[in-house]
């Protein structure tokens, strides 16, 4: 799958979250830039992810994380 794939897919998991079809993220979009976007909130996206690409993360991995580019290349490493 090519990145521009999974960083699609990823969009549809923001939008479903966050129940919002019009938003859209970038690989630099972070959490102050999206005003639900809390723990609780953080956690439904992971769960999310890990559902629709079939992988586990790993606590620490996540918690590196400061962007959604980083995210869609940690998908993209663990997919490869």
């Amino acid at each position: 799958m090519s990145r521009e794939e999974i960083f699609l897919k990823v969009q549809d998991i923001f939008r479903d979250v966050f129940d919002d079809e019009d938003l859209t993220i970038r690989d630099t979009t972070n959490s102050d830039e999206i005003d639900d976007w809390d723990s609780l909130e953080h956690i439904s996206l992971i769960v999310s992810m890990e559902k629709e690409f079939s992988m586990k993360f790993d606590i620490k991995e996540v918690n590196k994380l400061e962007n959604v580019g980083e995210m869609i290349d940690l998908i993209k490493r663990k997919m490869d």
